[in-house]
């Protein structure tokens, strides 16, 4: 891309409301040459397409917005090659690695890592608090809280050790900066390097676990996909790694995501905050009006199987749309005052965590970290309150939307 595209998608990913609401209100779909797409944004639309996967592939879902330059690449080779992954992937091969995603991130597990993750949260609470006094208290949010609690809980899932939960978290941002940023060569390198440095851990632990499995997320895909007790292929451990770093990163990337906007959007709204300090009856409704309002993922790109028409437009096949959750969650035909942010609205079903075949097996343990997250807040914290010192600045990326640093009071 040049210069000049590289803004227009950076102002685009910033703040994508404006052209969301264009394109709802034009007749059919809408190219969006910063997303090299068409723009699917209406509710009944976007449904259409999820529950389509057979006319709608999912292969391109994850194509980056920039290459890695050559120097790069290089450095990528020295990892692990790229792979599908659920994500990524259709019919009986998305089923395969999605049945052990299902059950490592069912009810049972979710629930036996929530009281960790709670021990974890009020930790992380008593060291920015340290016996501050209320009115003298400042925290950064996203760095000392929201940027934490997620790794350390997909990581402990997993079956990483403490040790390790920081470079696995940090190769995993460092990927989506990479594939998702412009960035000079020499941090690009840099980056590659993080990168591979997170793959050869991963792959440390594949082959541990394939030795002496464990009760862990890892000893359960490894068993699902590569099942047997030899020595693993070298695609097999490239396959592994790949499904591994793709669920490390929607992990925590997600959940620190969605914590920092429910929070901004909480406090923005003084009145929703105290509202839900006082009832927090209402904790619930708040995660789901959140998630509805501005969620993480704001949509996936599709790619047509066949010739066919959708919204009016006829899209022949190989062609590209970026179908966006966040533009459906605003959609006045299903969502009575859409860009108002109401904790008490009457619920609508929204569609942030996906639908259908490829909807987010993660979305209960996200929604449990941030249900933790806020009955916290609102109990120890409920002065709490947006720096006035400082402009909330969103992350340029439709990916994992948040604010790039959340300054709060208290």
């Amino acid at each position: 891309m040049d210069t000049g595209a590289l803004a227009a998608l950076d102002a685009l990913q910033r703040d994508p409301y404006p052209h969301y609401a264009r394109a709802r209100a034009a007749e059919g779909l809408t190219f969006v040459p910063e997303l090299d797409a068409w723009l699917v944004a209406r509710d009944a639309d976007v449904r259409e397409v999820l529950g389509r996967p057979e006319d709608f592939s999912s292969a391109n879902a994850l194509r980056p917005d920039v290459v890695p330059s050559g120097a790069a690449l290089a450095e990528l080779a020295k990892g692990m090659g790229r792979r599908p992954t659920v994500v990524t992937s259709d019919g009986p091969r998305h089923h395969k690695y999605r049945a052990p995603l299902n059950r490592g991130l069912s009810s049972g597990p979710v629930a036996a890592v929530v009281s960790y993750a709670a021990e974890l949260a009020e930790a992380y609470v008593d060291a920015f608090t340290d016996g501050t006094k209320t009115g003298e208290g400042r925290v950064e949010l996203m760095a000392q809280y929201a940027g934490k609690l997620p790794g350390e809980v997909i990581g402990r899932l997993l079956g990483l050790d403490r040790a390790d939960v920081t470079t696995a978290v940090y190769g995993g941002l460092r990927a989506e900066q990479l594939l998702f940023r412009p960035l000079a060569e020499d941090e690009q390198i840099a980056a590659a390097r993080d990168v591979v440095a997170l793959q050869l851990l991963l792959d440390a632990y594949v082959r541990a676990r394939r030795a002496s499995p464990r009760d862990d997320l890892i000893s359960t895909m490894t068993a699902a996909l590569v099942p047997g007790t030899g020595e693993l292929t070298p695609d097999q451990r490239h396959e592994m790694v790949a499904q591994l770093q793709n669920l490390l990163i929607a992990g925590h990337l997600t959940t620190t995501a969605l914590i920092g906007t429910t929070l901004f959007h909480l406090l923005r709204h003084r009145e929703q905050w105290e509202l839900v300090c006082a009832r927090p009856e209402l904790i619930p409704a708040a995660i789901e009006e959140a998630a509805r309002h501005d969620t993480a993922v704001q949509g996936f790109r599709r790619i047509t199987t066949r010739t066919l028409t959708l919204a009016g437009t006829r899209l022949k096949a190989g062609t590209a749309v970026f179908v966006a959750y966040g533009s459906a969650n605003r959609d006045a035909q299903r969502h009575d005052r859409p860009d108002t942010f109401d904790i008490t609205r009457t619920p609508a079903r929204h569609v942030s965590f996906g639908r259908g075949v490829h909807a987010c097996p993660g979305s209960q343990l996200g929604r449990e970290q941030i249900r933790l997250t806020l009955e916290l807040f609102t109990r120890r914290l409920p002065g709490l309150r947006l720096a006035a010192d400082q402009e909330v600045v969103w992350r340029p990326t439709l990916i994992h939307r948040s604010p790039e640093a959340l300054h709060l009071v208290f």
